[in-house]
């Protein structure tokens, strides 16, 4: 019997910034190491921990989307095959699609109904369906994105990625200022792409929305996947997590005890976003 291949793997993956001071003098800065996991079509797997902890260094390194200051090592397959920065190029926008963190991601020269359904995906037929499931009037086909709300930019991005026909959707903080009837249809739209074969890699730092929605959770601190558990096994009792990180977010939930996690060091990571001249974290 053939044992099923991984959609996505990463193995030993580091990233790293190159920063020079004076005298030219060179440090390198290492914001993520040797993080490995395994996402298969029809699953959707979180990325878990704090702000600032690198999680989205991971969705930009799997598209090529990294600082020009960035480098890595390490392995990241697709489909059994490794991601060349040629071949993230090819993939990216196709096979491989992002809903970002920051809605300055949209084209700002683009009207609406051409970001959610564009020549690139040819599904023109989806856009208006798209439009009415996220709640957008038909006159926000017609807009520009400066012409819409926070909110509504945020609906417009998740539905850019929805129409893509990726195999790999990569959604990082894909809820936040969205209404909880909003909250609900993103979650929706994400686990019916995961029942039709996609894999959806969500990077969160909402635990109990990743409790929701997830099949696995990758517990992320510092840079380092420090373990990675069955969501379900996971939400019943911090016994069944083996880190005392992972514990602790369990135990830090409002239902929980809300107890706050301390020990949490970010300098380094915000310091490299930073002098790369790219600010999302």
């Amino acid at each position: 019997m053939e044992l099923k291949k991984p959609l996505l793997e990463v193995r030993d993956f580091a990233v790293h910034f190159k920063q020079y001071g004076k005298g030219l003098h060179r440090k390198d800065i290492q914001v993520i190491s040797n993080f490995t996991l395994d996402l298969y079509a029809g699953e959707i797997l979180a990325i878990v921990g704090g702000s600032g902890s690198g999680k989205s260094l991971l969705a930009h390194a799997i598209l090529g989307i990294l600082p020009a200051n960035a480098y890595t090592s390490g392995s990241i397959k697709y489909k059994g095959e490794e991601l060349t920065p040629k071949k993230k190029e090819q993939l990216r926008g196709r096979e491989i699609s992002l809903i970002p963190q920051s809605i300055s991601y949209l084209d700002p020269l683009m009207k609406t109904g051409h970001q959610i359904g564009s020549p690139l995906q040819n599904l023109k037929g989806t856009v208006k369906n798209i439009m009415k499931r996220f709640q957008l009037a038909e006159l926000v086909e017609q807009k520009y994105p400066f012409q819409l709300s926070g909110g509504m930019a945020r609906r417009v991005l998740i539905g850019t990625a929805l129409s893509s026909g990726a195999q790999l959707i990569i959604a990082d903080e894909p809820t936040p200022g969205l209404h909880k009837s909003m909250v609900d249809e993103t979650l929706s739209s994400l686990k019916e792409l995961a029942n039709n074969g996609r894999g959806v890699l969500m990077i969160t730092h909402d635990i109990d929305l990743a409790f929701i929605i997830a099949d696995k959770i990758a517990v992320f601190n510092k840079g380092v996947s420090v373990e990675i558990a069955d969501a379900k096994l996971f939400e019943a009792s911090p016994d069944n997590v083996a880190h005392p990180y992972s514990k602790a977010l369990w135990h830090a939930l409002p239902q929980n005890g809300f107890h706050s996690i301390r020990g949490m060091d970010y300098g380094n990571y915000i310091d490299a976003v930073q002098h790369s001249g790219d600010g999302e974290a």
